[in-house]
């Protein structure tokens, strides 16, 4: 019985002897799009990608040698260009005929991620290699749509909102991520890696619920390089 109490006392304690927490900083230069879907009938497609350049402050919590949860505070550019079909004509698009009509949207994000790291051993000298998996909790702080704060929709000409107003109140992303850290001193490391991140929530708040659009489904997507120190 003390036997027994010794080891279930011993796995409790496991964790504890491995707790330690690194703080870093990072950059990540990103491509973002933006994924769309819709009936024909307003026909929404992606066009093209916008780059963005985020950042902010993270930790990594060991819970074992090779293991750690991961969490931070970061901001992040998403977004990037989609078009619609305007089935009564915009302005400017030939009076009463159809015509397709581009937006090019950026947004910024304060996101939180909440992951897990898996680390390797050593695969060569002061070198470990990173899987990283999970989610992140995101807020728009700025919205601009064609550059601009606010929004004139050329279906009318003068019906003006704010770029904010465009967009739902959070977002949600599956994270996937995988790179090296380099032992630069004691205390300090360098890491590099590749990550991407795939919008959950339809972002739209505009096309259904003022254009009356049907079934309209826009989501975010990024792919970033991490660039990261830790003290």
């Amino acid at each position: 019985m003390k036997k027994a109490l010794l080891t279930v006392a011993a796995l409790a304690l496991a964790p504890a002897a491995f707790a330690q927490v690194e703080i870093g900083l990072k950059v990540s230069p990103s491509i973002s799009y933006l994924r769309t879907d819709s009936p024909s009938a307003t026909s929404f497609s992606s066009e093209s990608s916008k780059f963005s350049f985020g950042g902010g402050i993270f930790m990594d919590y060991f819970f074992g040698e090779n293991y750690a949860f991961n969490t931070g505070l970061f901001l992040t550019g998403k977004g990037g260009t989609i078009s619609y079909i305007e089935q009564t004509g915009a302005v400017g698009t030939g009076g009463g005929q159809p015509g397709r009509v581009e937006q090019k949207i950026a947004m910024q994000y304060l996101e939180v991620p909440l992951t897990v790291k898996l680390f390797t051993n050593e695969v060569a000298p002061d070198t470990r290699i990173y899987f990283q998996v999970g989610g992140s909790l995101a807020i728009p702080v700025q919205t601009r749509i064609n550059g601009q704060k606010n929004y004139i929709d050329p279906f009318n000409g003068n019906s003006e909102s704010t770029a904010g107003s465009h967009v739902f109140d959070v977002d949600a992303n599956i994270i996937g991520a995988v790179g090296a850290e380099y032992q630069l001193g004691q205390s300090t490391k360098f890491l590099a890696g590749l990550s991407y991140h795939h919008g959950l929530i339809d972002t739209d708040r505009y096309f259904e619920k003022t254009r009356n659009f049907d079934s309209v489904n826009i989501k975010n997507s990024i792919f970033s390089l991490d660039l990261g120190l830790k003290f």
